[in-house]
């Protein structure tokens, strides 16, 4: 009886030896769960299965709208559901995504049609959410949103303008991976050859169209800015110095040494084959050259756009101070020309009576570009088209043909005109092609 008494207490005695620390390591157990650092260890399971239920509710989330808003009877609109801002200042009005605007959210878009825009769509969802069967797309993504024409030059420069503006705004730094074009929400896979180059020149990158899918699968954007409204929002200031860095861009990139003599004055006849070209090419270069030689150190060249490659257009209007040539596509060169040049313009007959607003466009054009539109001359002479009701079938691609007597008298105006700001500006003048040739970004 004495042992076994003996063996129980020190089986008490051994037990209460471990009481105190099973009491400390359960007090230090619950104040590292009231911490939380042990939800992890005996929570995970369970977590990890509430974490896939809530992204898959964020998927789910992502609502697909028409890219073409018709509900405003007439008028459409592009991603209707936000407000775009002239962010940075001056800016054209935009959208960035991601953003505090689409609440950190990437821009998605479906988008298999290029006849309808009510069918394509857009969804806004989080990088950690996309929709089911979205590609992501790395890098910065341009997307161009125009009522008018990707392919025309005039529309085309118009929708290229903005984002020439923010990329130089942005220090350079936001070279786009690819583009996306849009007309009227319908994609568009292509820019105009010469629009194509300008791009590549200004951004430092070749251009790559998304096309997106023949099926409904969309594709989501890493980065996007969204410039739908060309270039409203945009100011003078800004305009101006969106043309001065394309202009710098695109003859760096063509590697066009300017010339040293800022006082001589040169001109540029630029002609055009068959629709709108003058009936007798002689006679308008003999008018000219006559005119250009009564000015000192004036000199005149003569050349056609369609056989120029983009970096001869380049060096041919980086030379030119007043360019001569009809109402057409190949005078979208001015802007490549110094500010403060000179751009004279001639229509065939019928034009001046027919066509609208829409042959002013390149007087709209040089003064964007900081150019001097010297005034137009429309020929009086030719049949009448009584029984047209617009200028397509008899009026527009007519030839031109030419005046000597008004010819001589507005080029020796023009000459002048242009010798005597050169002799003004100087060292000035050269001074800012200089600060130019630098093409300076913010």
């Amino acid at each position: 009886m004495k042992k076994s008494s003996k063996d129980g207490l020190k089986h008490v005695k051994r037990v209460l030896c471990l009481v105190p620390p099973l009491l400390l390591g359960a007090f230090f157990y619950l104040q590292l769960q009231t911490l939380g650092l042990f939800t992890p260890i005996f929570l995970c399971a369970g977590q990890s299965a509430a974490v896939g239920d809530y992204v898959d509710r964020l998927r789910a989330s992502a609502t697909f709208l028409p890219l073409k808003d018709t509900r405003e009877g007439a008028e459409t609109w592009f991603i209707s559901s936000l407000d775009d801002t002239s962010e940075p200042e001056g800016e054209a009005k935009n959208l960035v995504f991601p953003s505090a605007a689409s609440a950190g959210r990437l821009l998605c878009m479906s988008a298999p049609s290029r006849r309808d825009g009510t069918v394509n769509a857009y969804a806004l969802a989080w990088r950690d959410a996309l929709p089911d069967g979205a590609a992501l797309r790395p890098g910065l993504t341009f997307v161009s949103e125009t009522s008018y024409d990707h392919s025309n030059l005039w529309h085309g420069i118009s929708a290229l303008i903005p984002f020439a503006s923010w990329h130089e705004r942005s220090g350079c730094r936001a070279r786009p991976a690819r583009w996306a074009l849009f007309h009227h929400g319908e994609v568009r896979l292509r820019m105009s050859p010469w629009l194509t180059s300008l791009a590549e020149a200004t951004t430092g990158v070749d251009m790559a169209v998304e096309t997106f899918n023949a099926s409904f699968d969309p594709v989501c954007f890493e980065e996007a800015v969204v410039f739908r409204r060309n270039m409203a929002g945009l100011t003078r200031e800004r305009l101006l110095a969106a043309f001065d860095f394309m202009r710098c861009k695109a003859r760096t990139q063509c590697g066009v040494d300017l010339p040293t003599n800022s006082s001589a004055v040169r001109v540029t006849i630029l002609f055009r084959t068959g629709a709108r070209a003058f009936k007798d090419e002689a006679a308008v270069t003999r008018v000219f050259q006559k005119e250009c030689a009564r000015v000192a150190g004036c000199a005149l060249t003569t050349a056609r756009s369609d056989n120029l490659t983009f970096c001869e257009q380049v060096r041919m209007m980086s030379g030119t101070d007043v360019l001569i040539s009809a109402h057409g596509a190949q005078m979208m060169n001015l802007v490549l020309m110094d500010r403060n040049s000179s751009i004279m313009e001639f229509y065939p007959k019928g034009w001046r009576e027919r066509a609208g607003g829409g042959q002013f466009v390149y007087r709209w054009g040089a003064d964007r570009a900081g150019m001097r539109h010297e005034g137009s001359w429309w020929d009086p002479d030719g049949e009448t088209c009584p029984n047209s009701p617009d200028i397509l079938s008899c009026y527009k691609n007519r030839q031109i043909g030419h005046d000597e007597a008004y010819f001589a008298l507005w080029a020796a105006r023009v000459f002048a005109d242009a010798k005597e700001r050169k002799a003004a500006a100087g060292k000035a003048s050269t001074r800012r092609r200089d600060e130019e040739a630098t093409c300076q970004c913010s």
